[in-house]
């Protein structure tokens, strides 16, 4: 789709748009901007918003903190409820200096500038991400809404009720919704978007958790995407279905390979196995989604593809005839705490890696490895995700593949800032520990 500055004047007009929200994303993936009125936009959109980006985590020092929001007319979006009685819409900016050259601590031109390097072949990445989330009644305790499980609809369920709200809130913004579920954990839930080019659905999946918490919030319950919530009950994934395409055609076909699979998408599916541990502090970056990342609970923690195996962490969905633009990868791994923009350039960049040094793609594993012994584990030479935030910055800051996907800035801010974070959690006293220990020692 394309629109021009001209486009977005317009159509702030036939609305009667108040305030335009200006939207970028710190390197952990929250959400941050600052607000315009109409009568500030036109400039904005000629010569950008200047802010200081020394508080922004990831951003700039002190000494560089100037910085500028420049606006993307193609993200224009108005909400799809009044804020205060006022219209309110939405962009996302690029993030650039006050020379205008792009920003390198922003996460969307970290994932424009990995998509270059395709868009000079001709060819377009496309991403489809499943993102799981909770209903909850406050955000302060975990208590459920239903006991329901895997694609149970109650008519008169309150969750059920809210996300169709959402899929409404989503389509009337113009961001096609394939379907939506009740997930396997009580309370949990998912929405499927349209599968889109990258940097498209990069921009869709911050609006999909913007939306599917305000609609949340407007029903008096509290939506969230913490990856694993409730002890005992499966965590919430973001399972990323991943292709590449030349023009119309789709180039992880083959009709003639046994598994319809192409030379492209066996390099792909190739790099994103040999590099995935490298990028798991991505694509899982919180101490918490490390509870979601353990055997038994559907989350894949073997590195390992399959067709019909879903204990494998990549999956081949079967083809079906006819269906050739469908063939695809599917990434299990990731949580939907993710920064998007991140964790599509990684995927990216070592499914690139695989193509460009010719890995070979093993073969398929389709038993049940959550149910194989160690000893098969290790003939069938199954390496496992890291298995907890501190081992995954490990994997992450020896990766020299990741600090050239994310460039210096980023890579070393992310380091710092998950160290940090996983000190404070290393030195927190819990309440199981009270619980366990203090009767006992």
């Amino acid at each position: 789709m394309t629109r021009t500055k001209e486009d977005v004047l317009r159509l702030i007009d036939e609305a009667g748009v108040r305030y335009i929200r200006l939207c970028f994303t710190d390197i952990l993936g929250k959400i941050k901007g600052m607000s315009i009125t109409r009568s500030e936009i036109e400039q904005v959109l000629a010569e950008g918003q200047g802010f200081d980006g020394s508080s922004v985590e990831g951003f700039a020092r002190i000494e560089e903190s100037d910085l500028m929001a420049n606006p993307d007319p193609v993200t224009f979006r108005i909400l799809p409820w009044d804020v205060s009685g006022e219209k309110v819409a939405m962009m996302f900016c690029d993030i650039t200096n006050p020379d205008g050259t792009p920003y390198e601590g922003d996460p969307r031109w970290i994932l424009k500038r990995n998509l270059m390097k395709i868009a000079d072949k001709g060819w377009t990445f496309y991403v489809g991400p499943e993102m799981e989330f909770f209903y909850f009644e406050n955000d302060r305790e975990t208590t459920i809404l239903d006991r329901d499980g895997y694609f149970d609809y109650g008519w008169v369920d309150r969750g059920s009720q809210v996300r169709k709200a959402a899929v409404n809130a989503l389509e009337s913004m113009d961001i096609p919704v394939e379907c939506s579920h009740h997930e396997v954990a009580p309370s949990q839930h998912e929405i499927d978007l349209k599968y889109q080019e990258a940097l498209v659905m990069a921009d869709f999946a911050q609006v999909y958790k913007f939306v599917i918490k305000q609609v949340a919030y407007q029903k008096d319950m509290y939506a969230t995407f913490m990856p694993k919530p409730i002890f005992g009950q499966n965590g919430s994934g973001m399972h990323c279905h991943m292709s590449l395409f030349e023009n119309d055609k789709n180039l992880f076909f083959n009709g003639n390979d046994k598994y319809n699979l192409s030379e492209i998408a066996k390099q792909f599916m190739a790099g994103i196995l040999e590099h995935v541990r490298e990028f798991t502090l991505v694509t899982n970056q919180w101490v918490n989604s490390y509870k979601r990342l353990v055997p038994g609970y559907e989350a894949p923690v073997y590195i390992s593809w399959g067709r019909r195996n879903r204990s494998s962490m990549v999956r081949v969905p079967l083809y079906r005839v006819g269906k050739e633009k469908a063939t695809r990868i599917e990434l299990r791994s990731p949580d939907p705490a993710a920064n998007p923009y991140l964790a599509f350039a990684c995927m990216l960049a070592a499914g690139l890696q695989g193509i460009e040094k010719g890995y070979k793609l093993p073969e398929p594993i389709e038993e049940n490895i959550f149910h194989m012994s160690d000893e098969t584990k290790k003939g069938f030479e199954i390496d496992t995700l890291p298995n907890s935030l501190e081992n995954a910055i490990h994997a992450f800051a020896e990766s020299e593949l990741m600090k050239e996907t994310l460039g210096e800035h980023v890579f070393e801010k992310l380091i710092a800032n998950k160290k940090i974070e996983w000190d404070d959690y290393r030195i927190h006293v819990s309440q199981q520990e009270i619980d366990r220990y203090l009767p006992m020692l």
